[in-house]
């Protein structure tokens, strides 16, 4: 099921883009049009160096499936001429530290509290956290993301209003510029955060209120076990199953990026490479980036379904 769920994705992966109007090419020939007629040699010219499929439908798929299996997209044309490879490889650790560390960050957190607050059902410690988290969670990245951009960046001038480091720094494996990275990366850290707390916080709420009425639980009460062991070894690993499906799918989507948080803040990770992609028609870097997205999502959620095994035995029956 894996590898047809991977040949159909890789194969909407090459249709999709093909499907939106327009070429790559557009963009270009729209700026020279400024400035008079573009002749059909100039626009013949500017396909031919941006590199734009040519041949069948057949011809460009055979291509791009041999493209896929070298891992060679070849040249981007928004950035033209960086190579798609290059933009990726550059993108992509601001994505996994910021989106991956706060996602993880996210889910910890947000179970633990889930498991406190059914736990102490009807208490203060059930009703802060559930409140809180319900109302975090109802407001969307982009408008809690350009909330705190513009109090905590405009008006307070706590923190960078864009990109992933200050204009002076330069990328290496220092104090000084990991400790400029993460400054720059606390507001989009703290909106992922924000928005994305609550759910894990209600979903494991909830499904813990259902085990904890269980046959089992009630035994364990029975022998006298304490309340934490009860509450974490037996109630919480059958109640978190449903959060850790979640959860893989959610850690496979770091790689795609939150798009809209990146967007608002300037930061240079995958979102951002994809929606100038996808604005400006970039079929090679689309394809690399929407694949990229898939594989991860199925292989998050191949190892959830193995990880299903280790904690509830009767899934390997």
């Amino acid at each position: 099921m894996l590898l047809l769920t991977l040949w159909a994705a890789i194969t909407l992966n090459f249709i999709l883009p093909r499907l939106m109007p327009g070429s790559p090419a557009d963009a270009a020939l729209a700026k020279l049009a400024q400035n008079g007629p573009v002749s059909d040699a100039t626009k013949a010219a500017i396909e031919a160096q941006l590199g734009v499929p040519t041949g069948n439908i057949l011809e460009q798929y055979v291509a791009y499936l041999h493209q896929v299996v070298t891992l060679d997209f070849g040249v981007s044309y928004t950035f033209y001429p960086q190579s798609v490879s290059e933009l990726v490889s550059t993108a992509l650790p601001y994505t996994l530290v910021l989106v991956g560390v706060v996602t993880i960050i996210a889910f910890v957190l947000g179970t633990l509290l889930g498991v406190l607050a059914a736990w102490k059902r009807g208490t203060w410690l059930d009703t802060l956290p559930t409140l809180a988290g319900s109302f975090a969670s109802a407001f969307p990245y982009f408008w809690t993301a350009l909330l705190l951009l513009f109090f905590a960046g405009y008006v307070g001038r706590l923190f960078p209003t864009s990109g992933a480091y200050g204009p002076t720094a330069t990328p290496a494996f220092t104090i000084g510029f990991l400790g400029d990275a993460i400054y720059h990366a606390a507001l989009p850290a703290l909106t992922i955060l924000i928005t994305s707390l609550g759910g894990w916080i209600l979903g494991m709420r909830n499904t813990m209120i259902s085990t904890i009425g269980d046959d089992y639980v009630t035994f364990a009460e029975a022998n006298g076990l304490k309340p934490r062991t009860v509450a974490l070894r037996y109630a919480a690993r059958n109640a978190i199953l449903p959060n850790l499906t979640s959860f893989g799918l959610a850690l496979g989507g770091v790689v795609g990026g939150s798009i809209l948080v990146e967007r608002v803040f300037g930061y240079p990770g995958i979102g951002y490479l994809l929606f100038n992609a996808v604005t400006n028609q970039d079929y090679p870097l689309m394809q690399a980036l929407f694949l990229m997205i898939t594989v991860s999502v199925l292989i998050a959620n191949f190892l959830v379904d193995i990880l299903y095994g280790v904690l509830d035995p009767r899934t390997r029956r």
